[in-house]
C-alpha cells in the first residue's frame, strides 16, 4: 500500500475525529480570524497531530509525483504546503507567548519534539531533495521572474543550509541536535517566565517610596491588594513594575534590591536556573555549526544575512561601540558629580564619596534630564495615554501610506485586553487585520514583538490571501484612577512593533516563505526603526499628545525640551545595548563549550570591551531571552546594523523638507510590500540610490557633530 494512502487516510480520520475542533474548521468571521475564543486546551494536540499528518501528505505527494520536477509541482507545492499547520502554529505559539500557563507550557514540550521531526523529515528527505536541486540546477532555462528566482534559490539554500547535502550519519545526529534545541529553547523561556513570576517585594511602609509618582504607587498597591496584602506596595522584576522605581525612588536600597532581582533572574542555582541550559544550547550549537564545516555558529548562521561573517559584525559593533562607551563615561562623570554635589549637600563634613552604581544610573540620570533640560517625564506621561499614542501611530501609517483603521467589535480574541483593527486603504480596499495586546499578565514573557498569525500571500488564481498581524507589549495596565500611561520609551516601542506590523500588512508577495518579515535578521528591524522616528517629532506629536485629563495638546515648551533632551543619555543607551551585542558574538563565537562557566564568560566578556562597572548589560545571559528563545543568535547586533539603515532612511525624508513626502514614501512602502522577494542589499540601494551612511546615526545620537 503507498506511503501517500496510508498518510491520507489517517489525516482524514483525524480530522473526521475533531470536526469540532475549532482549530481545524475554517473561521466562521468574514476576516478569517481564528477562533480564538472557541479553542480550548484539549483542541492543541489533536490539531497538531491532523496538520501535521496533512503536510506530510503534502510532501509525500510531491515526492511521489511520477512527472518530472518543476519550479509549479515541487518548488510552489513545498511553499504551498503545511497551510493547516501554520494556521494552527499561529493560534497555539502567540496563546503560548501572550497568555500562557504551565498547562500550555507541557503541551509546547510534547509538540516540540513532533515539529522538529517534522521540520527534519522535510528537510532532510533526499527524494525531496533531488527534486528541489534539480529545478535549482536548471533554474536559469525556465523563464522564471525575479520573485521565482528568488523563491528557487532561497528554497535550495534552506535544504542545504540545514543538512540537506549531509552524509546519512550526520543527518541522523542533526536530527537529534534539533530536537534537543527545540525543548532547550523552551525550557530556557519557561524558567525566565517562572523566575519572573516567582519574585513578589512587598513594602510595608510608604516612606519608603518616598519620590515615587502616586500612579506607579498606585499600581503598586493594586498589585499587592490582588496578592492579598493590602495596605501594602507589591514590586516585580516586570519592567513596569520597577522602571519607575529605578528612575524616581530615593530609597537607594529599593533600587538596588529590585534591578538586582530583575538582572539575576534565572541564575540562582535553584530549578528554574538556566545556566545548564546555555552550556548544553551552546554545545549543541557548536557542534550543529561543525557539522555544516564552520568553526563556530556564528559564521553558519550569518551565512545568510547582509553582514555574512562574524568579522565583519565585530568590526561593525566596534566602530560605534567605541564612540558610545567615550559617551558614556562622560554620562557617568556627570552623574558622579551630581552625587558628589548632593552629599556635600546633604553631609559638608565628610570626604566619604558614594560611588555611582547600576541602581543609581537612571534615578541621577533622571533628576540630571530634570536639571539640565527641566524634562521629567512624569510630566509627559499624562501626554502618553495609550490609545492616543496608538492612533498617533496609526496616522502616522495614513499620511505615509494612506492606510486606514476601524476597531472591530466582538471579533474572537484569546484575552480581553486583546483589541482587532480592520486595515484598509484610502479607496477602502482590504489591506488586512492588527491586533494588539499590550497589557502584562502572568502567563506573558516579557518584552514586546510582532507576529504573524495568518501570513500574506498571492495564489495561483491571483487570490491575495491578506495577513492577520498582531502587535503584543508589556505597558502599564489602567488603574482604577488612571488608563494606561505610557513612558518615552514605551511610545518608542509602541512605534518600533507597529513598523514590524506594517511590513506585514503592507506585503504583496505571492509566496508565503517570502511574504512579510521574511527577510534576513539584520534587514526586518529597518521598517520598525524607522517607525521610532516619527515618535517625537514635532509635527506628529500634536497629532495624538493630548494630556488625558483636559485633552489640551501637548504645548510647545515641551515639545521643545523633549528634542533638546533627545541626544541625553545616549551613551549609556547605546552602551547597554551594544554590550548585548557584542556578549552575544563572544558566545557565538566560541568552538567549544567545555569548560564554559556562563557567570565567568559573561564577565571576561565585559572585561575585554572594558565595559564601565556603572552599566549592566541589556540582558545577561541567564534571562537574554533573544539569543536562547526567539531565533536571535548571533543576530542581536542587527538593531544596530538596522539602526543605521533606519536613520538614513529617514534622512531621505528630512532631505525633501516633507516628514511625508509622497514619492520617498512610495518608495519606501514599496521597499515593504517586496517582503524577502528581493536581496535586502539590492533593495535598500533601489530606495536609497546609495548605501547607508553611518554618520546620520551618529549624529542622532549626538556622539559627531
Amino acid at each position: 500500500m503507498k506511503k501517500s494512502f496510508i498518510l491520507g487516510v489517517f489525516a482524514m480520520t483525524l480530522l473526521a475525529c475533531n470536526q469540532t475542533n475549532p482549530l481545524l474548521t475554517n473561521p466562521q468571521n468574514e476576516y478569517g480570524i481564528p477562533a480564538f475564543d472557541k479553542v480550548k486546551l484539549e483542541h492543541y494536540i489533536p490539531a497538531f497531530d491532523a496538520a501535521i499528518a496533512e503536510q506530510k501528505q503534502e510532501i509525500d505527494a510531491i515526492v511521489s509525483n511520477p512527472e518530472e520536477p518543476t519550479f509549479a509541482n515541487t518548488i510552489v507545492a513545498l511553499d504551498r504546503s503545511g497551510m493547516l499547520l501554520e494556521r494552527v502554529e499561529g493560534v497555539f505559539f502567540n496563546v503560548l507567548e501572550a497568555d500562557g500557563n504551565d498547562e500550555m507550557n507541557a503541551i509546547a514540550e510534547q509538540i516540540s519534539p513532533k515539529l522538529s521531526e517534522l521540520s527534519d523529515g522535510i528537510i532532510l528527505n533526499e527524494q525531496l531533495f533531488k527534486r528541489v536541486k534539480a529545478v535549482y540546477d536548471q533554474r536559469d532555462h525556465l523563464g522564471l521572474n525575479s520573485e521565482q528566482m528568488r523563491l528557487v534559490t532561497e528554497t535550495y539554500k534552506a535544504f542545504a543550509d540545514n543538512g540537506a547535502n549531509l552524509p546519512e550519519d550526520k543527518k541522523e545526529r542533526l536530527k537529534e541536535i534539533n530536537q534537543e534545541l527545540g525543548l532547550l529553547s523552551l525550557q530556557f523561556g519557561n524558567n525566565v517566565v517562572a523566575e519572573t513570576n516567582a519574585y513578589q517585594y512587598f513594602v510595608k511602609e510608604e516612606a519608603e517610596l518616598k519620590g515615587l509618582p502616586e500612579s506607579a504607587k498606585a499600581a503598586a498597591a493594586e498589585e499587592a491588594e490582588a496578592a492579598g496584602h493590602p495596605g501594602e506596595w507589591l514590586f516585580t522584576p516586570k519592567r513596569t513594575s520597577f522602571t519607575p522605581v529605578l528612575q524616581y525612588c530615593e530609597n537607594r536600597n529599593l533600587r538596588k534590591e529590585l534591578l538586582m532581582a530583575y538582572t539575576t533572574r534565572a541564575n540562582h542555582d535553584n530549578a528554574n536556573d538556566n545556566k545548564a541550559v546555555i552550556i548544553r544550547e551552546m554545545a549543541l550549537r557548536i557542534e550543529k555549526a561543525k557539522l555544516f564545516g564552520y568553526d563556530n555558529p556564528a559564521d553558519y548562521i550569518l551565512a545568510d544575512c547582509m553582514a555574512k561573517n562574524h568579522q565583519t559584525v565585530d568590526a561593525f559593533l566596534q566602530s560605534v561601540w567605541q564612540p558610545s562607551l567615550v559617551a558614556a563615561k562622560k554620562e557617568a562623570a556627570a552623574l558622579q558629580q551630581m552625587m558628589d554635589e548632593e552629599k556635600m549637600a546633604q553631609d559638608p563634613h565628610t570626604d566619604d564619596q558614594i560611588l555611582l552604581q547600576p541602581w543609581d544610573w537612571w534615578y541621577y540620570a533622571e533628576k540630571l534630564r530634570k536639571a539640565k533640560y527641566a524634562l521629567d517625564e512624569e510630566e509627559l506621561k499624562p501626554y502618553f495615554e495609550l490609545n492616543n499614542v496608538r492612533k498617533g501611530a496609526f496616522g502616522v501609517a495614513s499620511k505615509l501610506y494612506g492606510l486606514q483603521f476601524e476597531k472591530l467589535e466582538n471579533m474572537p480574541v484569546y484575552n480581553a485586553d486583546v483589541e482587532v483593527f480592520k486595515v484598509t486603504e484610502a479607496d477602502g480596499s482590504y489591506v488586512g487585520i492588527l491586533m494588539t495586546d499590550y497589557f502584562p499578565r502572568a502567563g506573558k514573557r516579557p518584552g514586546a514583538w510582532m507576529n504573524n498569525i495568518v501570513p500574506q500571500f498571492i495564489d495561483e488564481e491571483g487570490i491575495d490571501h491578506r495577513p492577520i498581524i498582531i502587535n503584543v507589549g508589556n505597558f502599564n495596565k489602567p488603574t482604577a484612577g488612571n488608563p494606561s500611561l505610557l513612558s518615552m520609551d514605551d511610545v518608542e516601542t509602541l512605534f518600533h512593533e507597529f513598523g514590524h506590523a506594517l511590513h506585514g500588512l503592507l506585503s504583496k508577495a505571492h509566496y508565503k516563505s517570502l511574504s512579510g518579515t521574511n527577510t534576513p535578521r539584520d534587514f526586518v528591524e529597518l521598517p520598525s526603526q524607522f517607525m521610532e522616528n516619527y515618535a517625537y517629532e514635532p509635527e506628529v506629536l500634536k497629532t495624538y499628545a493630548f494630556h488625558y485629563q483636559t485633552g489640551e495638546v501637548i504645548p510647545d515648551e515641551l515639545i521643545e525640551k523633549i528634542n533638546n533632551a533627545g541626544k541625553f543619555n545616549q551613551g549609556f543607551v547605546t552602551t547597554e545595548l551594544l554590550s548585548a551585542s557584542i556578549l552575544d558574538m563572544d558566545f557565538h563565537e566560541l568552538t567549544t563549550a567545555e569548560g564554559l562557566d556562563v557567570n565567568a564568560f559573561e564577565q571576561k566578556s565585559m572585561e575585554k570591551m572594558e565595559m564601565i562597572p556603572e552599566i549592566i548589560v541589556r540582558y545577561r545571559p541567564t534571562f537574554y531571552n533573544h539569543i536562547f528563545t526567539t531565533g536571535y543568535e548571533a543576530g542581536y547586533y542587527s538593531y544596530t546594523w538596522a539602526a543605521v539603515l533606519d536613520a538614513d532612511a529617514f534622512a531621505a525624508f528630512k532631505e525633501t523638507g516633507n516628514l511625508f513626502d509622497e514619492e520617498t514614501a512610495h518608495r519606501f512602502r514599496h521597499l515593504l510590500e517586496q517582503g524577502g522577494t528581493r536581496d535586502a542589499h539590492e533593495l535598500y540601494l533601489e530606495f536609497r540610490g546609495k548605501e547607508a551612511d553611518p554618520q546620520f546615526l551618529l549624529r542622532r545620537k549626538g556622539f559627531i557633530e
